[in-house]
């Protein structure tokens, strides 16, 4: 995946814990997962304005491309966006960017679908106005495909 950080808006700094460190001395390839969720939340809460409190979600599905390692000592960010938006799923793509001195490289991509999800009927429902058109708004309709 050749991802431009141009076509991305919103960015979070991730920090990096003792305990993502493997034996090797490198972000062990199962945090990468919690690094998007992390930046996948911020993204809903600061972007979005998501309602939690009345619209669920769950994650359908995840791929992650390791390019480049990340260690305990470096500064690093995600970049957010949602790529795709269908009836009740989205998909929102991730890029861990390490800061250096020189500017930032690309270390991991990633996507993630998501599902917007009614825990107490336990389904998958149908993506909620408000949420869908701050997202369209946000991440812009030129780069979305929407599929609804």
């Amino acid at each position: 995946m050749a991802e431009k950080l141009s076509d991305y808006k919103y960015k979070t700094h991730i920090p990096i814990r003792f305990s993502d460190i493997d034996a090797v001395g490198h972000v062990n390839n199962a945090i990468y997962l919690t690094y998007f969720e992390i930046a996948r939340f911020n993204y809903w809460k600061e972007a979005i304005d998501w309602n939690f409190s009345e619209n669920g979600i769950i994650v359908g599905r995840s791929e992650v491309n390791y390019l480049k390692p990340i260690t305990l000592h470096d500064q690093i960010a995600c970049y957010v966006r949602v790529v795709r938006i269908g009836n009740s799923s989205f998909d929102v793509m991730h890029v861990l960017v390490k800061i250096t001195p020189h500017g930032e490289e690309i270390c991991t991509t990633g996507k993630t679908v998501c599902i917007c999800y009614d825990y107490s009927a336990n389904k998958s429902v149908k993506i909620p106005t408000n949420e869908r058109k701050r997202m369209i708004e946000y991440d812009e309709p030129r780069l979305i495909l929407n599929t609804n």
